[in-house]
């Protein structure tokens, strides 16, 4: 609990969010967020963010990043993290405000394969810097970049499928200085035009996310200062940045007003039944191949909501079904178990914020109740999974006003509209936005906003840059630190 803040200030700002000509929600970080996606690396998504870009002269498009494989330790070889080519993964896009992401979709695809000199020679690892370091993903420079994956991008609107850019090489783990001596060059390589203005990364970056999460998860034992437990972790980004007009209803852009926000959530796929061939020596692609339909594993769209909302017993459920489902779970955010927690366990009474209806409950806050009944969190419903408090589709989607300019990164708070930065959560999701201190504070209400709550982790342990992929570079193998005890 930090500093105060003015609290009358703060609701005329949340609400104007809200109701005002531009409603919006919020946005999601999510981290081995349930039993099934936990034992499934390749596919869990730790984080989603959607952002109207602030690199100079690219305030015309809109970013779109999924990160996957949680806690990925630099050094962890010879078999370095990559994505699975067993696994679709997405990006999806409401455009006209029905609460239902299906107008566009943007799929990934990866293939593996092995070659240069750790194929020719038999080598034991994947990445060498045999005959000389690596430099390029591919021609001279790439013989020692022995495990390279290649992509492809589809646009899909309706029936119509169009294919962005195929063969386009992913750019591999951070190995270290020998192997790899500018990665950041290389890594600027696996950044492709898709035409119109589009670009599309993917590759290993440094994990974004910022959270004393052990201290959190072990019953809110908060501590200060609070260790980032990210850190010196990476993991896989997939960044898409496309012009406003390919997310918008009909082409509009930024300046038009009749559907001012979008909707959209990241999720990976598995085909429904995965077999095992035997190995080919003639082959480079995997073992596994799939059969049937494509099946969700996961989603994510808003900051932390399976984690710390959805009861451990409906998470893996949460994660198959599409958001706009999410009226089955109703219950979970008008009764907020982490609400609950806040008081026992913090010992501070919780209550409504601004963004709740006239029967949001508690509200004022009510004294510490050591059970749900006191709780009809309305105002997390319409932060969550509304478009404005009169919606009556729910949603469970990240929601971005796609007319709010855009705050260069030098000038953006990280507590966004509770510091007077609109541009941040609840209207999309920046990599600076802390989420989790923000999550805190709107889940435990005004005396949690008056107290600055919040886990006392306040920056990333890498600067981000301001331009994309916007993804800092990850820690290399061999030089990598985690700065915490």
């Amino acid at each position: 609990m930090r500093k105060l803040i003015n609290i009358a200030v703060v609701s005329l700002v949340v609400m104007a969010m809200l109701v005002g000509p531009a409603p919006t929600s919020s946005s999601a970080a999510s981290h081995r967020e349930a039993p099934l996606i936990s034992m499934d690396p390749t596919a869990d998504i730790t984080d989603f963010f959607m952002f109207r870009s602030y690199e100079a002269g690219m305030d015309d498009k809109i970013v779109l990043i999924m990160d996957v494989i949680p806690g990925e330790e630099p050094g962890f070889g010879p078999n370095y993290f990559n994505f699975d080519p067993t696994v679709l993964y997405a990006f999806n896009v409401d455009n006209n405000m029905d609460g239902k992401a299906e107008d566009v979709r943007f799929e990934f695809q990866f293939k593996t394969e092995f070659r240069g000199v750790v194929k020719d020679l038999g080598l034991f690892l994947a990445y060498v810097a045999i005959p000389a370091p690596i430099t390029a993903l591919d021609g001279p420079g790439s013989e020692g970049l022995g495990l390279r994956q290649t992509y492809t991008v589809t646009m899909v609107r309706g029936n119509k499928r169009t294919v962005l850019g195929r063969g386009l090489f992913a750019v591999p783990s951070n190995v270290g200085p020998r192997t790899m001596p500018d990665y950041e060059a290389l890594a600027a390589q696996g950044i492709y035009d898709l035409g119109d203005g589009a670009r599309v990364f993917a590759g290993q970056r440094d994990d974004p996310f910022y959270i004393d999460v052990g201290a959190i998860f072990d019953t809110l034992n908060l501590r200060d200062p609070g260790v980032d437990q990210l850190s010196g972790f990476n993991v896989h980004t997939i960044a898409l940045e496309v012009p406003t007009s390919w997310l918008t209803k009909d082409s509009m852009g930024p300046s038009d007003t009749a559907f001012p926000a979008i909707g959209a959530y990241a999720n990976t796929y598995r085909r429904a039944t995965t077999v095992l061939r035997e190995n080919d020596d003639e082959r480079n692609d995997d073992r596994r191949q799939g059969n049937g339909n494509w099946v969700q594993v996961q989603r994510l769209a808003n900051p932390l909501v399976n984690e710390t909302i959805i009861g451990t017993v409906d998470k893996d459920r949460w994660n198959a079904l599409d958001p706009s489902k999410e009226r089955r779970f109703l219950g979970y955010y008008l009764k907020p178990r982490l609400a609950l927690a806040l008081q026992l366990v913090v010992g501070l009474d919780t209550g409504c914020t601004p963004f709740g209806d006239a029967d949001c409950q508690p509200n004022p806050p009510a004294p510490a109740d050591t059970t749900l009944a006191a709780f009809n969190r309305t105002d997390l419903v319409n932060i969550l999974l509304k478009y404005s408090p009169d919606d009556k589709k729910l949603s469970e989607l990240l929601r971005l006003n796609v007319s709010v300019a855009p705050v260069a990164l030098a000038d953006q708070q990280r507590l966004t509209i509770l510091a007077g930065d609109n541009a941040g959560w609840p209207n999309g999701r920046r990599p600076i936005d802390d989420v989790t201190d923000i999550a805190v504070q709107v889940v435990g209400g005004p005396n949690y906003i008056a107290a600055d709550a919040g886990d006392n982790v306040d920056m990333n342990d890498m600067p981000f840059p301001d331009m994309f992929p916007f993804i800092a570079t990850p820690w290399d193998g061999r030089d990598h630190v985690h700065l915490n005890p």
